[in-house]
């Protein structure tokens, strides 16, 4: 798919592209490519002498080669974007950026939500951008704004599964429903804590390269500072992670051991009748007390007394509470 954004009264407005002739006419700031077919990337060669390789966005590229410049003045970088699907699960997703000309083209897979919320940002705000570098940092800033959101999103679900585990008896279902959500929350804060740090490397790159002026270089700064902030969320999260995870992992153990110590008790109280039940079980030759008639029931009340004596034990300790 390719959107073609141009500047219109302080306005970033979307081009209808239906072919080479339209992108021709137009002068556009921004040109976005989601899946481009070899037909859009054969526009965009003509349009602005600009090849596109098949691994510009594959995930193996080296760390060295994700942000450099070109001899003829081309800005390449590539950063990671936080994406999350229908189903909650969470990822990253490479974009590769091209600086060239005064336009700045921008590659990926899919669309990303940080790419709408600039769009619809643009679209209402007048003189929100000026050239395709406040393009760049703007996606920058609203990429950090995303990841804040979806930090509060962890706040709210850890929030939820404290609730569950230290307010409430936690069951073995209970107990792995909650593994189940703060591994997920694990997952996705580290995801955050990645897209972060690529965010501060890129920016960073942009501010070394000499290519913006002040206002967009402090705005640049701004965007490290909001970045900086995030660390300290994500840090704090790591722990309470861990706190919830060492919490429910010693309810599951306490659980366990409950069911540990009725076989513990019952070992034990048997095993006295079981000594007793093998003594007078013995085929001796003579045994005196068995030929009376209170032989057979002392034995038996033997046994039970035996079987008595740990159980009133146990419970005066305290042990079968």
């Amino acid at each position: 798919m390719l959107n073609v954004f141009t500047l219109v009264n302080g306005r970033l407005v979307q081009q209808e592209i239906d072919g080479a002739p339209a992108l021709g006419s137009v002068r556009p700031v921004w040109v976005d490519l989601e899946a481009p077919t070899e037909q859009e990337k054969r526009w965009i060669a003509e349009r602005f002498g600009l090849t596109l390789p098949e691994d510009i966005v594959d995930d193996d590229l080296e760390e060295s080669a994700r942000y450099y410049e070109e001899d003829n003045g081309e800005l390449h970088v590539r950063s990671d974007f936080l994406v999350e699907d229908d189903e909650g699960l969470s990822r990253n997703v490479r974009v590769a950026f091209i600086l060239k000309d005064g336009v700045l083209h921008s590659v990926h897979a899919v669309d990303l939500p940080v790419f709408r919320l600039l769009r619809m940002r643009a679209r209402r705000i007048p003189a929100l951008i000026e050239d395709a570098k406040d393009v760049l940092l703007k996606l920058y800033d609203a990429d950090a704004e995303y990841s804040a959101d979806a930090l509060e999103g962890i706040y709210d679900a850890l929030e939820a599964v404290g609730n569950g585990v230290l307010k409430q008896e936690v069951d073995d279902r209970a107990a792995g429903a909650a593994l189940a959500a703060i591994a997920r929350q694990e997952d996705l804060n580290g995801r955050i804590r990645r897209n972060v740090m690529d965010t501060r490397r890129a920016v960073s790159f942009m501010m070394r390269s000499r290519l913006l002026n002040a206002g967009q270089f402090e705005e640049a700064r701004q965007i490290l500072r909001d970045i900086d902030s995030l660390d300290s969320h994500t840090a704090f999260l790591f722990d309470k992670i861990n706190f919830l995870l060492d919490a429910t992992v010693g309810f599951i153990n306490i659980n366990q051991n409950r069911t540990i110590k009725i076989f513990s008790v019952a070992s034990v109280a048997l095993l006295p009748p079981t000594l007793i039940a093998s003594i007078y079980g013995m085929n001796f030759r003579y045994m005196p007390e068995l030929g009376l008639t209170w032989g057979y029931p002392l034995a038996l009340a033997l046994m039970v007394a035996s079987v008595a004596a740990p159980f009133i034990y146990f419970r005066h300790k305290g042990w079968l509470r």
